[in-house]
């Protein structure tokens, strides 16, 4: 279908997307190297003591097909949904690929969700069968009763009264399994969103949603056999799963799997031989303030590839990571109703500027005024995509679907953007997010960035908040440990940088802001919490 290459206009006229209307992604990513190489590693499982337990692709083949074996044995079937309750590790990989490879649709779960967020997510899903752990096994007892459709609660940590243990169930099952004669279109993956914008609506991604973003974004990151992939960014987020799990394991490379974010860690990673590393804006300015503060140099004899998602990277946190990794920084835009990947930078073509790349080989993209037409080159309006990325839908919820595609396939991202005359996509905000102050535009990245370029700020985020028929600024500020920087010192940094009306009104520092599971920053929680704190201080 596609083979990595250096050159994007001849990956472009190179793709072909021609996959048999019967697949299964969870046969091709592993058995197809389990079959070649079954001694090549895939994953290697870091512990919470750091030590470090490898899987091979024999392995996950086995372990895949005796897990598949026990679900069946359970009464799960093909359509039926599986939860995965757990912290980063081998196990995780393992389930996703059972699941696929029977027919069923794979659910994650961050196991950092609370008691509220799992029940939302498990009753609306209608899920069968859980796999999980004893903290994840605590929270589900609690909402047990509220979960009729819950049959099936498989733990790593063994049997308890209705509980079946999964290890001593693997040991039992037969490791050779029949797949289910899967459509490419079928549903592999229901994974819902963050919420950080509103409630969390479950994306139904196919075999072939989630194939296209590990064939054709590990073929722009030139994935190969040889790559030791730092994972770190969660299974249960889109993008983990996809981009890095399915990308990685496709090529044939090895996952370094560790159960959370630890700046400490990573360095050691990249001294060790890491590869590629993918992540967020957080992790990047928790690495860098770890090397800052504690003196640490920097080494990593064998990275090639660094790139940043799941939330806006501003040009001079850019700068920061580039000059301390000595490697461009590859940016990229995408949501979970993409699978999630829209665009992408290329590694032949370094930039020094915002842009999130052109659309993926396959991917139309469009920019669409208020009105619903197409706006000129260079101006700014919603971003539509459509092509082999996007969703079949959310699950159980057609208005939702209607609202978000249109009859023709276009996928409406609400996020705000221009095309360049190079064909190169830059954002500069969500719609929602928005700002309109005096009847002028306010994009909230641009005011981060402004924000973030002081040299005592980690990260920043910017909120609207209704004032009098009209609308204020307000920023979250965090800053680095023993930073005496305050609300009056951002204030005068960023009037020479941002016309009048895009100043903060209030800016308010924080020891650490809200965000998700994955590391993206929680502004509905920062939208409310402007209206608590500034409600504390009006006048009574």
């Amino acid at each position: 279908m596609l083979e990595p290459s250096p050159d994007y206009d001849r990956l472009v006229a190179a793709f072909r997307w021609a996959i048999p209307k019967r697949y299964n992604i969870g046969v091709d990513v592993c058995d197809r190297w389990a079959a070649a190489e079954p001694e090549r590693i895939a994953v290697l499982d870091v512990g919470p003591d750091g030590r470090v337990t490898p899987l091979t692709y024999g392995g996950l083949r086995d372990a895949s097909n005796r897990l598949a074996n026990v679900l069946a044995s359970q009464g799960v079937g093909v359509g039926d949904r599986v939860a995965i309750l757990l912290p980063q590790g081998a196990t995780v990989p393992v389930a996703h690929v059972a699941v696929y490879k029977m027919g069923a649709v794979a659910l994650p779960l961050a196991a950092l969700f609370g008691v509220d967020a799992l029940g939302y997510r498990l009753a609306d899903a209608g899920a069968s069968a859980l796999i999980t752990n004893a903290a994840g096994l605590a929270k589900v007892t609690e909402i047990r009763a509220d979960l009729p459709d819950l049959k099936t609660v498989l733990s790593v940590d063994g049997a308890d009264g209705s509980t079946l243990g999964l290890f001593e169930a693997l040991e039992r099952a037969s490791p050779d399994f029949a797949p289910v004669d899967t459509g490419a279109d079928d549903p592999a993956l229901m994974i819902y969103t963050s919420g950080t914008t509103g409630t969390p609506k479950g994306v139904m991604l196919t075999h072939r949603n989630i194939l296209f973003i590990a064939v054709v974004s590990g073929a722009q990151r030139a994935l190969n056999a040889d790559d030791l992939v730092y994972m770190v960014l969660p299974i249960s987020h889109i993008f983990g799963l996809a981009s890095t799990f399915l990308g990685t394991v496709n090529a044939g490379g090895a996952l370094m799997m560790t159960p959370r974010f630890d700046p400490a860690h990573m360095a050691q990673a990249l001294e060790d031989g890491v590869t590629v590393f993918q992540g967020v804006p957080a992790m990047y300015a928790r690495f860098l303030e770890l090397l800052d503060t504690e003196k640490r140099p920097f080494q990593a004899p064998r990275l090639r590839y660094l790139s940043c998602g799941g939330a806006p990277l501003d040009l001079d946190w850019k700068r920061r990571i580039e000059d301390r990794f000595g490697l461009a920084v590859n940016n990229g835009y995408g949501l979970t109703e993409a699978s999630p990947t829209i665009s992408q930078t290329l590694i032949p073509e370094p930039r020094q500027d915002d842009t999130v790349g052109p659309a993926l080989p396959g991917v139309e993209v469009r920019f669409v005024g208020p009105e619903g037409a197409d706006v000129p080159e260079g101006e700014i309006g919603e971003l539509w995509a459509r092509g082999p990325n996007v969703m079949k839908g959310y699950y159980r919820d057609p208005a939702a679907t209607a609202a978000a595609l249109t009859p023709d396939g276009w996928l409406r991202t609400g996020d705000l953007g221009r095309r360049a005359p190079d064909g190169y996509l830059h954002l500069v905000g969500r719609l929602k997010e928005l700002i309109i102050r005096s009847g002028f535009n306010v994009y909230p990245p641009e005011v981060e960035a402004a924000l973030n370029a002081h040299p005592e700020v980690v990260q920043s985020a910017v909120v609207g908040r209704r004032v009098s028929g009209n609308e204020e600024v307000v920023a979250f500020v965090e800053i680095t440990p023993g930073a005496t920087t305050d609300a009056a010192a951002l204030k005068a940094f960023v009037r020479d940088r941002l016309a009048p009306y895009k100043r903060p009104e209030r800016i308010f520092v924080v020891e650490r802001l809200p965000a998700s599971a994955t590391g993206k920053i929680q502004k509905h929680a920062l939208t409310l919490m402007a209206e608590t704190l500034l409600a504390e201080k009006a006048p009574r």
